[in-house]
């Protein structure tokens, strides 16, 4: 499984645009996308102008498909000008735990 984390600084005061956003991104990716096993969104508890995203997908080749989706593509013209700064890790999901 392909993952992704991302640490995401938005412009001062513009978390909660952002988060609109990404949450209509997330949601869809979840439950149209069946290789998208998990996008979570989180927010800094001491820096509101920082969100974490955590995503999972079952291959490369589904994060691949996410991102030729319209939820996604819709989403690049609201995020993209309240980002100051992105930092994206790519990683292999070794375990998963299961949701309770």
């Amino acid at each position: 499984m392909y993952s992704l984390f991302i640490k995401t600084r938005v412009k001062p005061g513009c978390a909660p645009e952002f988060l609109t956003a990404i949450k209509l991104n997330a949601a869809a990716s979840v439950a149209t996308e069946p290789g998208c096993l998990v996008f979570d969104v989180s927010q800094d508890r001491s820096d509101p102008d920082v969100i974490y995203l955590y995503e999972i997908y079952r291959d490369d080749d589904a994060y691949e498909a996410h991102t030729q989706t319209a939820h996604f593509r819709d989403s690049r013209p609201l995020v993209e000008p309240l980002i100051l700064e992105q930092d994206c890790f790519e990683s292999d999901v070794i375990a998963r735990n299961p949701v309770f």
